[in-house]
């Protein structure tokens, strides 16, 4: 399987050729429709995936520390996004439609209220980054501590500053 654009994970999970794969929205929507097959975890609800972020801003770090200005507007637009999702999803599906992003409003309904955007004020990075390290080193993808994983490549202090700026 590999990398090959020409393979579709959903496709071979349809044809039974694979026992399962990682769906993201439209195509745990459209199984959900056609009534095939069924969710073995669901990071939104199942825990302990729901109590982590799902998501995460990377950057680079020569640029942060060069343009520390733009990369706060670009997590901020980001942030502010996130919002429209939360409080706004029908417009955001709306949209996603007319940008062609996808072709169904319905899928990208759920989706934007399945997704659990309202809580990125709530949760805490740090934990979110060693809980998956932590899986990551249990598998043997790799090596690194994720004491040192956090200690070496994480930087909080945008996210921490537009939390306060973007109370709501």
């Amino acid at each position: 399987m590999g990398t090959d654009p020409k393979v579709k994970p959903i496709e071979l999970s349809v044809q039974g050729k694979v026992d399962a794969f990682l769906g993201f929205p439209p195509e745990p929507q459209d199984l959900r429709a056609r009534q095939i097959g069924n969710v073995i975890v669901n990071s939104a609800v199942d825990r302990p995936w729901s109590q982590y972020f799902c998501c995460l801003v990377g950057g680079n770090p020569d640029y942060a520390r060069k343009h520390p200005v733009a990369t706060k507007r670009a997590l901020r637009a980001i942030l502010k996004a996130t919002d429209l999702c939360a409080t706004d999803p029908s417009r955001v599906a709306r949209q996603l439609v007319e940008g062609g992003y996808t072709p169904r409003y319905d899928y990208a309904l759920q989706a934007l209220r399945e997704i659990p955007y309202d809580r990125w004020r709530e949760y805490d990075p740090e934990d979110t980054v060693r809980f998956y390290a932590l899986r990551l080193r249990e598998v043997g993808f790799i090596k690194s501590t994720p004491q040192k994983i956090v200690a070496e490549n994480t930087d909080w202090r945008f996210l921490n500053e537009l939390k306060r700026e973007l109370k709501a």
